[in-house]
């Protein structure tokens, strides 16, 4: 049993990219297809495809490389708020990730978004990962 199931998305992300794997498969949820969606949106990964199953359906997500010297897209994903430590803010306190080059992914009551998306939207909420 996972405690932490975002923190065992990221970690398989980040291992199959370790291992310059092109797919990797992970248990869906609401807030892992949002999250997927996100990160197909800003770029960080080529192709994603929700599979249904008769459990809790699986998300396959194709990684996305550098063509010349086969770097990941995605440099760094770091977990923010964990279940031991919550992490919140409002709009006015998001920090810049990486100056601005990475993304904040945010949990609202308006749903998963951005940083930038719920600055825009004026609603805070709980910072789950930072993305570079």
């Amino acid at each position: 049993m996972v405690t932490d199931p975002i923190a065992d998305f990221l970690t398989r992300i980040r291992n199959a990219q370790m291992a310059t794997h092109r797919i990797v498969e992970i248990p869906a949820s609401k807030l892992k297809k949002r999250i997927t969606e996100i990160l197909y949106d800003k770029g960080y990964i080529l192709k994603y495809k929700f599979e249904e199953d008769n459990k809790q359906g699986v998300i396959k997500i194709a990684l996305k490389y550098d063509p010349i010297s086969k770097e990941p897209a995605i440099k760094e994903l770091q977990r923010i708020s964990r279940p031991g430590l919550r992490q919140y803010a409002k709009p006015e306190e998001f920090k810049r990730v990486k100056n601005g080059l990475g993304v904040a992914i945010i949990s609202t009551s308006k749903g998963v978004m951005t940083d930038k998306e719920a600055k825009a939207q004026n609603v805070g909420g709980e910072v789950v990962c930072f993305i570079y």
